[in-house]
């Protein structure tokens, strides 16, 4: 798979957690490909990266 350049970026605050979603449609991507994440050491993150139709949206929980 070419690469795509797609970017996300995000300020994240110390102290605050929240929830971001993101999707981007890649045609073609049916084979292996890597996904990468920078960050500075304090901050915790979880990323999930599927294959196939796009997700739901989630709702807002408050």
């Amino acid at each position: 798979m070419r690469p795509v350049h797609v970017s996300f970026p995000l300020k994240c605050l110390a102290g605050k957690a929240g929830t971001i979603y993101n999707q981007v449609a890649v045609s073609g991507a049916n084979r292996d490909g890597t996904v990468s994440v920078e960050a500075p050491p304090a901050v915790r993150w979880s990323l999930t990266v599927g294959r196939g139709a796009p997700a739901e949206e989630e709702p807002p929980t408050g």
